[in-house]
C-alpha cells in the first residue's frame, strides 16, 4: 500500500486518494442523490432527516449542515460530488469555492482572473501551523477525526 500522508502537507490541496474515496463513499453517494429533484426537495424540507437516511459519520452530516466544504473535503468528499450541495443551494462554483478560501467572491474572482494563487509563500501546512498562523488550506484535514459510518460518535 502506498503511503500518501505527505500529500496532506500541501497547502490548499486535498488529494482525493483511495483512502479518501472509501472514507467519503456514503457522503458522495448522498451528494449524488441530490441530482434528482425529488431528493433535493426532501433535503431542503428537512436536512437532518434526509441526512439521517445515509450511513455517514456525524462529522460528515454536521459539515453538510454547516456547509463547511473544507471539512467535507477532509472527510472524504470529492469536489465534483460536493458541487451537488452548493447547486442545491443555488450557489455557483465561484461562490462556493470562495467560502473555502476565506475570501469574498469578488476577491476570489479577481485572484483567479489574475492567474490564481502565487506559488510564493508557505509550501507546507505543518510549517505554517508551527509558525502559529491559521490556514484556510487543509485547516480541517489535521483537526477532523477520520472515521467511517461504523465509528460515528453519535451524541
Amino acid at each position: 500500500m502506498v503511503d500518501n500522508s505527505a500529500l496532506d502537507d500541501i497547502p490548499g490541496t486535498t488529494i482525493f486518494t483511495a483512502k479518501k474515496s472509501q472514507q467519503g463513499y456514503h457522503l458522495n453517494q448522498f451528494c449524488t442523490s441530490l441530482m434528482k429533484e425529488a431528493n433535493r426537495e426532501r433535503f431542503k424540507a428537512d436536512q437532518r432527516a434526509y441526512l439521517d437516511e445515509w450511513p455517514m459519520t456525524e462529522a460528515q452530516k454536521q459539515a453538510v449542515i454547516d456547509r463547511d466544504f473544507n471539512a467535507l473535503l477532509a472527510l472524504g468528499g470529492n469536489i465534483y460530488f460536493l458541487s451537488k450541495i452548493f447547486a442545491t443551494d443555488g450557489l455557483s462554483y465561484v461562490q462556493a469555492v470562495s467560502t473555502m478560501t476565506g475570501m469574498s467572491v469578488a476577491d476570489y474572482q479577481a485572484m483567479m482572473l489574475a492567474g490564481g494563487r502565487s506559488p510564493d509563500g508557505w509550501r507546507s501546512v505543518k510549517e505554517r501551523a508551527a509558525a502559529g498562523l491559521e490556514s484556510h488550506d487543509n485547516a480541517t484535514a489535521e483537526s477532523t477525526e477520520v472515521g467511517t459510518a461504523d465509528s460515528t460518535e453519535e451524541s
